[in-house]
């Protein structure tokens, strides 16, 4: 009787668990708090640490997803805008520089590049805006500073910013943004825009050495920059500063929108600089201290990492301008209304992109990219090749979400080499017929599952200057069929190829094969069938492809010494200006003995003359006319294979909003917005606990112990 009434009890036990299970929803795998299930937060991922949050020395993709949210540079790009805007963030407006010269004395505003000494860019932000809450500002009843009198024994128990009892704010002013122009210079921050900074911005070379002489003088020392003047950053009042740079540089004002830019209070530097702090990872480069609409309130980067409200925001609205199609995404549904939206977002550590990707098919992310093993379960192409989500995805409601980066990558001719370079006609059409043989059309779609574009010159789309459909290709790759862009016949590159000397792809003179050298640092599980591919298309024209794959050191030795002769290479912009991707090809920046970017050493006169008129223009006519003549020269002596703009393809779920890829700005997440409830219960629909194994399993062991129990009751009734 024991041993059956203790099957019975258990059996009671299985059915308890079967009814608790079926009542919990999603919460046996759910991976956050059961609390914060309809919680204003935005979920996310990080799959690996971010070396630097301080903005003087941030300079990755990864970082500035946290960097752009919580600092603010004067100014920022309009979210909606195409081609890119600049327009104010804590700046009153966007400045219009005014030119001195070399006496000092004032220019017009269309003087000639060459007589402008100087360009004065006048900054004057809003009053109140505040900074986020943080220790390094709490002061006692008497005024004075809490925390920035602390020795090492005092520091020991500090191991992040919320141990710290009290916190405080105070206003920002224009001394602050004048503060960190000072630290790009500091020796001890090693700011990797210095040396580019250093040319343009007057006295910030002279402020580097000075800092680096103290610095060695007194290496346990603090560098307070208060007490170093720099010439070409000065305070006006307490919301105006002014920024002296060398010459003419219109470029100039898109660094303006960047993190380096951004202000760093005083106080923040004398904090952490205390004895322990460094130690204890309470650093700028851990902690840092921003205005902007979040703050890192949690930082475990072996977990997660967490991004805060700014109870001390200063504010802003949804932009209420935008095109046609914004408004038919909508993405004008919330104009005008306050930012940011989203209360929180917490980003946790994914370093495999499979779990990251069910975790999103779970509801359990908002929104992801698409990795080549997922491809085919989120995308398929329609007969036109338009890009288009699977079946399976649109009924969970999922959303794609696409964008030609600002990047091109591109295969070079070393302009140096005897075959393939130089300026001779015969060398043209040779680099003209390969350029046709390399079909990127069927590159992009075989490695790159469509994510990209055939590029028809150096500026990509979105930028000023790119041309989009007919009027914008390359004629002497592409031309036109039935109103369609098409690459010309492998007939005509043949025929380009016997007019370059190489009929059949033999000397004419020698009738020695035309042999070229591919020299790549690439690899990976598919670069032998990219390689394969790369020969292939010389086959083509019965050229020889010889392929030099070395290590990383040994590929940048050669393209230093001009030893290579064929080689792929991509570039990202900077900031959204044609002169970022056309200086790649500016015969002074020529790699060999410059050291420069421009890896192909290509050196046109005529193109290097359009070059420096072009690169200090403003955006209008007259510069479109000079970048139509410069693009008809390099796609004329095409010293590149103009390869392919990449296509960046991202997912996110109906209940994330206002969601359009900006490749210039880096503080996107006060603009999106959540719908916690809708997220909630569509969890609670893709997560409930399969529960017929365990029913399987009732059924099993009552199947087993019935005849069992039926023999025990029957004599129970005959003993009875």
């Amino acid at each position: 009787m024991v041993r059956i009434g203790a099957i019975l009890l258990r059996m009671g036990l299985l059915g308890m668990g079967v009814g608790l299970l079926a009542g919990c929803s999603d919460s046996w795998n759910n991976p956050y708090p059961g609390a914060d299930a309809h919680a204003n937060v935005l979920y996310s991922a990080f799959s690996e640490r971010p070396k630097h949050l301080d903005p003087a020395r941030s300079y990755s993709s990864n970082e500035a997803e946290f960097t752009g949210q919580i600092y603010e540079p004067p100014l920022q790009y309009h979210f909606l805008k195409r081609p890119y805007t600049l327009i104010p963030l804590t700046a009153e407006a966007v400045p219009t520089p005014h030119y001195l010269d070399a006496a000092g004395k004032p220019l017009a505003d269309d003087a000639p590049a060459d007589a402008i000494a100087e360009s004065v860019y006048e900054i004057r932000i809003r009053p109140g805006i505040r900074y986020q809450p943080h220790p390094a500002f709490a002061r006692d009843a008497a005024g004075h500073y809490r925390y920035h009198a602390l020795d090492a024994a005092a520091v020991a128990s500090k191991r992040q910013i919320g141990d710290f009892t009290h916190t405080g704010t105070r206003e920002l002013v224009a001394a602050d943004y004048v503060y960190q122009i000072k630290r790009l210079a500091n020796p001890r921050l090693s700011s990797p825009i210095f040396g580019l900074m250093s040319e343009h911005i007057v006295g910030l070379k002279a402020l580097g050495d000075t800092l680096e002489k103290v610095s060695m003088a007194h290496p346990d020392a603090e560098l307070d920059l208060n007490d170093f003047p720099l010439a070409g950053a000065e305070v006006v009042d307490r919301y105006t500063y002014r920024i002296h740079i060398k010459g003419k540089y219109p470029q100039f004002i898109y660094w303006l929108a960047m993190p380096f830019f951004a202000p760093v209070p005083w106080e923040a530097d004398a904090f952490y600089a205390q004895p322990g702090m460094a130690d204890n990872n309470l650093t700028l480069d851990w902690q840092p201290v921003g205005t902007g609409p979040y703050y890192l309130s949690e930082n475990d980067p072996n977990r997660r990492m967490v991004l805060t409200k700014n109870p001390y925001y200063h504010g802003e609205t949804y932009p209420e301008d935008g095109d046609v199609a914004d408004r038919q995404a909508g993405l004008l549904a919330d104009a005008g209304k306050p930012l940011p939206f989203v209360d929180k977002a917490v980003f946790s550590l994914e370093k495999e992109t499979i779990p990251y990707w069910s975790k999103f098919l779970q509801g359990y992310y908002d929104s992801s990219g698409i990795s080549s093993d997922s491809f085919d379960q989120a995308v398929q192409f329609s007969a036109g090749g338009d890009p288009r989500l699977t079946d399976s995805m649109r009924e969970k409601g999922i959303h794609l979400v696409t964008a030609v980066a600002a990047s091109i990558w591109y295969v070079g001719f070393n302009m140096l080499d005897p075959v393939v370079g130089g300026q001779g006609e015969d060398r043209r059409k040779l680099r003209q017929a390969i350029s046709i043989a390399f079909d990127y059309d069927e590159f992009i779609s075989i490695f790159l599952n469509g994510r990209g574009i055939p590029a028809q010159g150096p500026i990509p789309p979105g930028l000023f200057g790119y041309v989009d459909g007919v009027a914008g290709l390359n004629p002497y790759v592409y031309e036109t069929h039935d109103g369609k862009i098409v690459r010309h016949s492998i007939e005509m590159a043949k025929k380009l190829l016997a007019e370059a000397g190489y009929p059949n792809g033999r000397n004419v003179k020698t009738g020695e094969p035309l042999v070229l050298y591919f020299d790549t640092m690439a690899s990976g599980p598919d670069t032998k069938s990219r390689l394969d591919w790369m020969k292939k298309q010389l086959d083509k024209l019965n050229v020889q492809l010889v392929v030099r794959g070395t290590d990383y050191n040994r590929f940048q030795d050669k393209m230093r010494k001009g030893n290579a002769q064929l080689f792929e290479w991509g570039w990202n912009a900077d900031y959204p200006d044609p002169e970022n991707f056309f200086f790649l090809l500016y015969g002074p920046n020529k790699k060999v003995a410059t050291g420069g970017e421009n890896a192909a050493n290509y050196d046109n006169p005529e193109f290097n003359r359009l070059f420096e008129r072009m690169k200090d223009m403003d955006n209008g006519p007259e510069r479109q006319q000079v970048i139509t003549a410069m693009l008809e020269i390099v796609r004329r002596d095409a010293p590149w294979i103009f390869a392919y703009y990449p296509k960046s393809f991202g997912l996110r779920h109906d209940w994330v909003h206002n969601v359009k890829p900006n490749l210039m700005a880096n503080n996107t997440l006060k603009y999106r917005r959540i719908d916690p409830d809708l997220r909630a219960a569509r969890r609670a629909e893709w997560n409930r606990p399969a529960l017929w194994p365990i029913m399987l399993l009732v059924g099993g062991v009552v199947a087993l112990i019935a005849p069992a129990v039926v023999a025990w009751r029957r004599r129970e009734r005959t003993t009875a």
